[in-house]
């Protein structure tokens, strides 16, 4: 397991959003698309690098794709349609965290599928993704591989943490007990899905911090971005008072009580 001191840690990540930033104005200037797809078992730290990715950037240009279960509307679509709707427009980058691998993993152990609707998903995933790089999009496959000691080490440290609680769902829990049949079903995904035209790229998580370092420096030597010029920005002088305003009475206003007041008073 990789060791990164804090300091090496938050150079190198700070240097990464910094590109990452360099990325979204490219994207925006040429109207590039991006798609980004987030797997991996339950606890191998997607979410974690989603948000280290994210947190400098416009999420009017870098949108996060979560679906939710789908409704019995989208049930009767072809499979494919509801992550349809959420792929990047031009100018845009979505961060799919989980995506429609959904089918070839919990759909799969769960039985939430037929094995006639998984079969169909590992021969038409293939050529739904072509078609997707044909039309332009630069779309990448992340899978964030945790072992089960650190996975099982991950769920319990959930168990003692009222903020992370949520984060352990029964979902979470069953997985546990079928660490075997989602190692099946992933390594059938790959057979099928881990292609030339869209690869899986396996990121390592068991550290955390080098997984997010390690998957972020990845995924931007991938994407043939630039500098895109951009004028510096400078600040107006503010125009001189008129005279003529005079700000309405605190009092007419209803305020947000100071808490942090309380709080100083007792620290």
């Amino acid at each position: 397991m990789t060791k990164l001191s804090d300091r090496a840690y938050e150079d190198e990540l700070y240097r990464l959003q910094s590109e990452l930033v360099t990325l979204q104005r490219w994207v925006q200037a040429t109207g590039a698309r991006v798609a980004v797809v987030f797997e991996g078992r339950d606890a191998a730290g997607k979410g974690g690098t989603i948000k280290r990715i994210t947190e400098y950037l416009s999420p009017r240009v870098v949108r996060i794709a979560a679906l939710p279960a789908p409704t019995d509307r989208e049930r009767g679509q072809w499979y494919f349609q509801r992550y349809v709707q959420h792929l990047p427009a031009a100018g845009e980058v979505v961060l799919f965290d989980r995506s429609w691998y959904n089918r070839a993993g919990v759909e799969k152990v769960m039985g939430f599928c037929t094995e006639e609707e998984h079969a169909r998903f590992l021969h038409q995933a293939p050529t739904f993704e072509r078609m997707l790089i044909e039309d332009g999009i630069l779309l990448r496959k992340y899978w964030f591989s945790v072992s089960d000691k650190v996975q099982l080490k991950r769920f319990r440290s959930r168990l003692d943490d009222p903020l992370r609680q949520w984060k352990l769902s029964p979902m979470d829990l069953e997985s546990i007990r079928r660490w075997e049949d989602y190692s099946r079903a992933k390594d059938e995904m790959f057979a099928h899905t881990d292609t030339a035209d869209s690869p899986w790229f396996v990121v390592e998580s068991d550290s955390k911090k080098a997984a997010r370092l390690n998957m972020m420096s990845h995924l931007l030597s991938t994407i043939p971005y630039t500098d895109v010029p951009h004028p510096p920005v400078e600040l107006p002088e503010r125009p001189a008072g008129t005279g003529d305003y005079q700000r309405p009475p605190r009092e007419e206003f209803t305020t947000v009580p100071d808490h942090a007041a309380r709080i100083a008073e007792h620290d």
